[in-house]
């Protein structure tokens, strides 16, 4: 049952992302692992080889829900629907460890947005090396923990338009629910990427953008769209560079010999561009406009990557005035959630 909170909100922000203390060592040798280093700076750790300095999660809105909370209400943020950390997708461990630290973290996420129906939902973990282990860790969550849906990172084992991921986005398509799809940095636990992006934090300022735009060609150019109509799939950033790109993609779509029949004719890359969801975290005023233009206003719904480095800054251009209610409409819809009279 969709909350009172969710139907009535005014702000919904769906891109905010939590850190689950449960899991702290629940992937094994992978971790995750918190500590201090020898200066009192506190480290976030996942196997041995990534290790994020400096960012505190115990005592911040990552991991203590009343922190988040006062948060939300300090930014004007009235309904939050969370994610998994992206440091933490762990899409490359042995299967069977990927499983359990995703049921750690969801039974986690289910007992505190049950605790707080009418601010929080959430999106599940999955373990998306094993297409099988995600399809029943799906289905568990959203049957048995009442999760809204699910969130996974653009790169893992299987290509998004791999043919093992047919059976998932059934499994989605059939129990009417969305699916999250964002980022995490190369080389966390599996491969290690190009080296350029390690340099002035390009994986996560140029890097994430570049895996978006990925993404959104993978699930077009790779048939995923047409293969499954029924399925809602949001973006996030608003697609990174999608919006600057798509003429590019969409002549590719018409011209390249690799390209199948159906995205030949004119607009056909186009129409099925805006079957997808994007967020409106994208950082620069002028982008907004042109995102809207291209993929069509009734599939953005507001994101802030809560608490994240980039979040919008309070009364700087994200205000609750100037957050136009339609995308709370457009994030009760993709969520299955009605509006209150």
């Amino acid at each position: 049952m969709k909350s009172a909170g969710l139907s009535n909100a005014k702000v919904i922000d769906v891109h905010a992302h939590i850190v689950i203390g449960e899991t702290i060592g629940a992937a094994g040798d992978f971790g995750p692992f918190m500590g201090h280093n020898a200066d009192g700076s506190p480290y976030f750790q996942v196997g041995k080889n990534y290790r994020l300095n400096g960012v505190r999660y115990l005592g911040s809105p990552f991991m203590d829900v009343d922190v988040r909370l006062r948060r939300m209400a300090e930014r004007g943020i009235d309904f939050q629907v969370v994610s998994p950390n992206p440091l933490t997708y762990l899409h490359f461990i042995p299967a069977d460890e990927a499983a359990r630290f995703c049921r750690v973290h969801n039974d986690a996420v289910a007992a505190i947005v049950s605790a707080h129906p009418d601010k929080l939902a959430g999106l599940a973990a999955l373990p998306m090396q094993s297409p099988q282990a995600a399809i029943t860790e799906l289905r568990r969550t959203v049957t048995e923990l009442g999760l809204a849906g699910a969130a996974f990172g653009t790169d893992a084992r299987l290509p998004l338009d791999d043919a093992a991921l047919d059976p998932l986005y059934e499994e989605a398509v059939r129990l009417d629910v969305p699916l999250f799809i964002h980022p995490g940095p190369a080389g966390i636990d599996g491969p290690a990427g190009d080296p350029a992006l390690k340099r002035f934090e390009l994986d996560i300022i140029a890097g994430f953008a570049a895996q978006e735009t990925l993404a959104v060609a993978t699930l077009i150019y790779g048939g995923v769209i047409d293969r499954h109509p029924g399925l809602d799939i949001c973006l996030s950033h608003g697609g990174g560079g999608t919006a600057l790109l798509v003429g590019r993609m969409a002549k590719g779509a018409r011209k390249r010999p690799w390209s199948p029949a159906s995205l030949r004719p004119e607009g056909a890359f186009e129409e099925r561009l805006k079957r997808l969801w994007f967020d409106t975290h994208v950082d620069h005023p002028l982008i907004l406009p042109l995102l809207t233009a291209v993929v069509g206003r009734e599939h953005l719904l507001y994101g802030t990557n809560f608490a994240g480095w980039d979040e919008p800054d309070a009364g700087q251009g994200d205000t609750r005035a100037s957050i136009p209610g339609d995308l709370a409409d457009n994030a009760r819809r993709l969520l299955r959630a009605p509006r209150s009279a």
